[in-house]
C-alpha cells in the first residue's frame, strides 16, 4: 500500500545474501568444474555465521582450506618458483660492482694455502700484488654472475622435487639446501666456462698466476702452490650465489610481502600453519 514501508528483518536479509552468494559461487563452481571451491566457500559461510568465530580463526580455517586442495606438483612449482625468484634477486645482486667484494656473506677470499703464506708474500713486498688478486677474482666472480641466472633457472626448472611437503615444511632454507645437493656439480661444469672468461677478463688469472709463480720459484719453498684459480673461483662463487638464494628463500617464507605471485601465496600459505 501507498506510504507504507516494508523493512526486511536482518534474518530476511541474511537469507537473502546467503542465497545470492551461493548461486554466485555455485555458477562459478559448475564453470570451472570445482566442486571443492563450492564447499569450501559453503563451509566458511556457515562458520563466520553460526559459530561466531574471531578474525584469527576464519584465518586458520582459510588457510587449512588451502593446504588441504594442495597437489604435491603444485608444492614442488610453488618451491622451484621461490628458487627461481631466488638466484634471479641473487644474481643481480652479486653481478653488481663490488656485488661479491663489499658483500660478507659471499666475499670470496685467497684459496686457503695462498691465505697460509699471506703474511710472508706481504713481507716481502708482494702485498700489492695479493691485494690485486683479491679484487680481480671478485670482479670476476661478479662478471660471471651475470650469466649466472639463465644456468641456475634452468637447473631448477628440470629439478624433480621429491618430498615436495617435507621441504615445503622444514628449515628456513629447505629448498635451497635440496638444490644444493641434486645440482651443484651439474652447475660447477656449466659455470665454470664462464668463471674462466670472466677471470680472463679483468686479469685475474695472469695477476694470480704471476703471485704463485713468483713464491713457487723461491728456494726456499718447500710447498708449492695451485696455480689454477678457476675451480676455486667457481666453487666459491656458486657457493655465494646458494648462500643469497637461501636468504631469498629465508624471506620468502617469513613474509607475505615478499610472495609476489599467485602460487608462492597459495604454496607459502601452506607452511605458516
Amino acid at each position: 500500500m501507498p506510504g507504507i514501508k516494508i523493512v526486511p528483518s536482518k534474518e530476511n536479509l541474511l537469507d537473502v545474501g546467503a542465497e545470492i552468494a551461493i548461486c554466485i559461487f555455485l555458477k562459478k563452481t559448475i564453470k570451472y568444474n570445482s566442486v571443492k571451491i563450492f564447499i569450501k566457500f559453503v563451509l566458511l559461510f556457515f562458520f563466520i555465521v553460526f559459530a561466531g568465530c574471531t578474525a584469527s580463526e576464519v584465518n586458520r580455517f582459510i588457510q587449512g582450506a588451502t593446504e588441504a586442495t594442495l597437489t604435491e606438483q603444485e608444492v614442488g612449482n610453488g618451491l622451484k618458483e621461490a628458487l627461481i625468484k631466488g638466484i634471479s634477486t641473487g644474481a643481480d645482486q652479486a653481478s653488481r660492482e663490488d656485488g661479491f667484494l663489499k658483500n660478507d656473506l659471499i666475499r670470496i677470499a685467497l684459496p686457503a694455502d695462498v691465505q697460509r703464506v699471506e703474511g710472508t708474500l706481504r713481507s716481502i713486498g708482494l702485498g700489492a700484488e695479493v691485494d690485486r688478486v683479491i679484487l680481480t677474482i671478485n670482479r670476476g666472480a661478479e662478471n660471471a654472475a651475470k650469466e649466472a641466472k639463465p644456468i641456475f633457472i634452468e637447473a631448477i626448472r628440470q629439478l624433480t622435487v621429491k618430498d615436495a611437503w617435507d621441504i615445503l615444511k622444514g628449515e628456513q632454507d629447505a629448498a635451497t639446501q635440496y638444490l644444493q645437493r641434486t645440482s651443484t656439480e651439474k652447475l660447477k661444469v656449466l659455470f665454470a666456462p664462464h668463471v674462466q672468461i670472466a677471470l680472463d677478463q679483468v686479469g685475474a688469472t695472469r695477476y694470480y698466476g704471476d703471485l704463485v709463480n713468483t713464491y713457487n720459484g723461491f728456494p726456499t719453498t718447500a710447498r708449492k702452490l695451485d696455480p689454477d684459480l678457476n675451480a676455486y673461483v667457481t666453487n666459491m662463487a656458486i657457493s655465494g650465489l646458494f648462500e643469497l638464494i637461501a636468504k631469498e628463500e629465508k624471506a620468502i617464507r617469513e613474509n607475505p610481502a615478499e610472495r609476489t605471485t599467485a602460487l608462492l601465496r597459495r604454496v607459502f600459505a601452506a607452511q605458516d600453519n
